[in-house]
């Protein structure tokens, strides 16, 4: 089974991926770093320097409807931000 989830594509990211050559990803709760490099190396063929994670927490979330006040909460995730060695990029739009 798979520790990363899906990549994250935002104009963020995306920026941050051609200024500074990282990327981001949303990851398992229970991977660890060296988890981490180790698939996204074997996955896309790339050469990993640095990894940040963090954890976010769901947040609490209400809506208005016609039979009253719906209240619910986001999903809480992890996230890793990875940054590859100057000669590396990762593509994701190939195949769009």
């Amino acid at each position: 089974m798979s520790l990363i989830l899906k990549p994250i594509i935002t104009e963020k990211m995306t920026d941050l991926g051609e200024k500074f050559n990282r990327y981001g990803f949303i990851v398992e709760k229970n991977a660890s770093k060296n988890d981490i490099k180790n698939e996204v190396e074997s996955i896309y063929g790339v050469k990993v320097e640095k990894i940040r994670t963090m954890i976010y927490a769901g947040k609490s979330k209400s809506r208005n409807t016609k039979s009253g006040i719906i209240k619910g909460r986001t999903s809480s995730f992890k996230k890793a931000i990875i940054d590859l060695s100057p000669d590396d990029s990762i593509d994701f739009y190939n195949n769009v």
